[in-house]
């Protein structure tokens, strides 16, 4: 597997869209902080980690639903393997004009986009979501 975020994120995606009530992907601290940011954004209800049949740690990510629809219309990848997309606190782009929200990892650590504009803090696009 060449993106492992990306991974994440599509099984995000297909849980979403699907209805399934959670989603189970191999962990990292990288994807724990992605799902620890929708929880406190609302778009998941919660995450928690735990192991495999196998012994290896996974990421348990408890899908949301309003009225039997998903909250997580889409989520989209910006910042892949082949390009990397930098930008400075004054230049983070805005998800639906507000609407959304987009995940930075900064120096600081992943924080959402307008953490980033309150910390002046820039860094490279991971993702967007809405």
């Amino acid at each position: 597997m060449n993106d492992p975020i990306s991974d994440f994120l599509t099984r995000l995606r297909n849980a979403s869209r699907a209805r399934l009530d959670e989603c189970v992907a191999p962990h990292s601290k990288l994807k724990e902080s992605i799902a620890s940011i929708l929880k406190n954004d609302g778009y998941v209800t919660d995450y928690s980690v735990a192991d495999d049949s196998r012994g290896h740690k996974t990421i348990v990510v408890k899908m949301k639903y309003v009225d039997g629809s998903p909250v997580i219309t889409d989520l989209q990848r910006v910042s892949k393997p082949g390009r990397r997309l930098y930008y400075s606190y004054t230049e983070i782009p805005r998800v639906l004009n507000g609407l959304g929200i987009s995940i930075l990892s900064t120096s600081k650590g992943l924080m959402k986009d307008q953490d980033c504009r309150r910390n002046k803090a820039g860094g490279e696009l991971i993702c967007k979501i809405w």
